[in-house]
């Protein structure tokens, strides 16, 4: 009887384990990092050695290139490359899917909130790279404009600079229609994981709380270790690619730039417009996506002199009277 029993007992249900896919990113993602990444190359070597309007209308025109959710996106693009060198984490996704049933659960898990990905051993380091190596982006960015908006003001003194600049309608036109292009890059896979070199916070590791951008690029990354992130999975993987707040700040820069180049007219007004809006302020969108604290600049305050006090003239003299 017992041995009767023992035969009908169930047996433990196991989990098959098979191969790990292989890590898939999707060409649509390789271009949106490859855009964020040549964005921040190229404008960040803009040298602020202005020497001619030609030499400002080229460095207008390399830094309005790109539509303003393409950094946002492409942040987050470049981030989950990013976040793919780290082995630990890459280690931990493969260890928690085991099977096809359960890769299939975690990416139906992260694409439904994207937070989920802090539950994988290793997120933690991801995250920190990536937190890391946007703040370096960012505050590369903020730098050269920094640079670039004070030559607008040493520059004055050249004849040139106070030139106005020709065709500002056809100017202002073309910097909205180069943003509005969606901006594809000739950068590989290869080429953008040998960018993404571990970075050594000089504090220590980054602590959580991570932002949005951070955590949605480590997310990234998961599903493209599950196999996931494929081109037949771009409109899931964009929807995870999103990030409100940083969408906002983007916007908000390019908003200011085009408002800044409607109303300037003398080439060193343009450079005051580049440095300031698209670097300082690309700059800063991407140091608030990684979370890390955001440069502070002193509002300049003109030094008002109080005007003297008029003088009042004094009463006419009335003409002695004469003697009768």
């Amino acid at each position: 009887m017992a041995l009767a029993l023992a035969a009908c007992s169930p047996t433990p249900l196991t989990v098959a384990a098979s191969k790990p896919p292989e890590i898939v990113i999707g060409p649509r993602i390789i271009d949106q990092a490859g855009a964020y990444r040549n964005f921040v190359d190229r404008t960040t070597a803009i040298s602020p050695n202005f020497t001619d309007g030609a030499s400002v209308s080229s460095a207008v025109a390399i830094g309005s290139t790109i539509e303003p959710s393409q950094i946002m996106q492409g942040a987050i693009a470049y981030g989950a490359i990013v976040a793919l060198e780290e082995p630990a984490f890459v280690a931990g996704v493969r260890a928690q899917a085991i099977g096809d049933v359960q890769r299939a659960q975690l990416a139906e898990s992260l694409t439904a909130n994207p937070y989920n990905v802090l539950a994988i051993r290793g997120s933690g380091e991801a995250a920190n790279r990536v937190t890391l190596v946007l703040a370096e982006d960012g505050q590369r960015l903020y730098d050269a404009g920094k640079a670039v908006k004070q030559s607008a003001y040493g520059v004055q003194k050249q004849a040139w600079s106070k030139v106005e600049v020709a065709d500002r309608t056809g100017r202002l036109a073309s910097a909205k229609a180069r943003a509005a292009v969606l901006f594809d890059s000739d950068l590989s896979e290869a080429d953008l994981r040998s960018h993404a070199a571990p970075r050594q916070p000089p504090g220590g590791p980054v602590e959580p709380p991570y932002t949005q951008s951070v955590v949605r690029a480590v997310a990234v990354a998961a599903l493209a270790v599950l196999g996931q992130a494929g081109p037949a999975r771009n409109e899931t993987v964009n929807a995870v690619m999103q990030d409100a707040n940083i969408g906002s700040c983007t916007r908000m820069t390019k908003l200011n730039l085009n408002q800044c180049l409607a109303v300037s007219k003398p080439h060193y007004e343009d450079i005051f417009c580049l440095g300031q809006h698209v670097m300082m302020d690309s700059g800063r969108c991407v140091i608030k996506a990684s979370g890390q604290k955001e440069p502070y600049e002193a509002r300049f305050v003109p030094t008002v002199r109080p005007n003297p006090p008029a003088k009042t003239a004094a009463p006419p003299r009335k003409p002695p009277a004469k003697k009768k």
